[in-house]
């Protein structure tokens, strides 16, 4: 059992790794004028659009002036949910 849940926890943990790089992309992109219809534009803001939404909405002193703070809040949110989810698996494991 406790090797089940070791494979749950390096998947859960590629999964936040991948959408890591997803929003740190997201960021790099918008530095640029990228053409909105280009796909990977596109698939890039579908993902993550619904995350950097809700966390303006409830912490809208993110966006300051013309600078939007709001992926790197997300990139931290992300590391700490990362970290205590799988450790907790791996904790579960043993």
């Amino acid at each position: 059992m406790g090797s089940i849940i070791i494979a749950l926890a390096r998947v859960v943990e590629l999964v936040f790794t991948v959408y890591i790089f997803i929003v740190i992309a997201r960021a790099l992109i918008s530095w640029v004028s990228p053409d909105p219809y280009n796909p990977i534009v596109r698939f890039l803001h579908n993902l993550t659009d619904p995350a950097l939404y809700r966390l303006r909405r409830v912490m809208p002193f993110l966006q300051v002036g013309g600078l939007d703070l709001s992926p790197i809040a997300l990139l931290v949110l992300l590391s700490v949910v990362q970290q205590l989810v799988v450790g907790f698996l791996y904790r579960l494991a043993a």
